[in-house]
């Protein structure tokens, strides 16, 4: 079957490849209803990472935070109809103990190869999961959900039990759904939120509290942080969690930087604070935030509110019409595909 797979040809550019695509027993074909833009994509969108990189991986379908339709499967096990969420990493090992968004040899979608800007997408059955009672604009965010339920696990595996005050620095899409997951997993512990836009921090209602990073009360102490900064921020976002930290208190990073960042190792060490590396996502991360929508039902409501744009794709012209919107929003840019 031909199918069509729009591709970021060069910066701002984008064309349409026609690629045949062979179906097999384990394949299920699922047509896109709802996309979301992240800012990796705006990087390549906008031309702003390494022109090696750029080099390297385009021409490629953008996106990796979809939901969709099934249409075909050749075993019958999703029916026509079902709403599934799209999981962009594809493992090729299996390792008992290290995760697949962890292991090295996982592909990814949309870096490296195509992702979900796509007519249909021929998807391995094991890379889909049904969700059910939840707003297709909303699902679509389950990707970014299932990042912060990787990060939290990961933070329930090596932290200590003292959880009284958590403390998210980042007032962006992944700070504000990593604190409502905190929020709702904790009930009884203080989530903090820290950020650098004050209009931004006025979305995080659920918070117990928020503070601009330059009026930090001098007494103010967290128990363990999450950093959802990323790029040469961070860098100042990490040490002011250093300096803030109580003594053997954990660090989740989070945000993604181009560039290498500078930390103080030597407080650090002083206070015996554990950092924790976190990226990406896989299926049980995936499963965890569809139960998170089932036994928090309210939060679609909360997750709506971070949604800046909503733009329906008939063509490429629509496509470029969100990246460029998605530059000047603040929070969530979703495209609903009708391609």
């Amino acid at each position: 079957m031909i199918n069509c797979h729009y591709r970021l040809i060069s910066p701002k550019r984008i064309g349409i490849d026609f690629v045949d695509e062979k179906m097999d027993i384990d394949k299920v074909v699922v047509r896109p209803l709802y996309l979301s833009i992240c800012a990796a994509y705006q990087r390549y969108y906008q031309g702003k990472r390494d022109p090696k990189v750029l080099a390297k991986k385009l021409p490629m379908s953008l996106i990796h935070e979809s939901v969709g339709v099934v249409l075909r499967d050749p075993k019958g096990e999703f029916k026509p109809g079902t709403k599934v969420v799209m999981i962009p990493n594809t493992p090729v090992d299996h390792d008992d103990i290290i995760k697949e968004n962890y292991l090295r040899s996982s592909k990814f979608r949309a870096s490296g190869f195509d992702g979900f800007m796509q007519t249909v997408v021929y998807m391995d059955r094991g890379r889909i999961i049904p969700y059910h009672n939840v707003e297709d604009r909303v699902a679509v965010l389950l990707e970014l959900m299932s990042v912060a339920m990787n990060a939290v696990e990961h933070f329930n595996m090596y932290s200590h039990l003292k959880k009284q005050v958590l403390g998210v620095w980042g007032c962006g899409s992944v700070g504000y759904v990593t604190s409502l997951i905190l929020k709702k997993l904790y009930p009884n512990a203080e989530v903090i939120v820290f950020g650098t836009d004050v209009n931004k921090l006025h979305y995080f209602q659920f918070a117990d509290a928020t503070y601009l990073i330059n009026e930090v009360p001098e007494d103010l102490r967290v128990d363990h942080a999450f950093e959802c900064v990323g790029g040469r921020g961070s860098e100042s976002a990490i040490n002011q969690m250093i300096d803030i930290i109580n003594p053997q208190g954990s660090i989740a990073l989070m945000g993604v930087s181009e560039e290498p960042v500078g930390i103080n190792t030597r407080m650090v060490l002083e206070k015996g604070i554990t950092l924790l590396g976190n990226s990406r996502s896989g299926y049980e991360d995936f499963a965890a935030a569809i139960k998170f929508f089932e036994d928090f039902p309210e939060s679609q409501e909360y997750l709506a509110k971070i949604i800046s744009s909503e733009i329906t794709i008939h063509s490429i012209v629509d496509m470029s019409k969100a990246f460029e919107e998605d530059s000047v929003n603040n929070f969530k840019t979703i495209m609903k595909w009708e391609v």
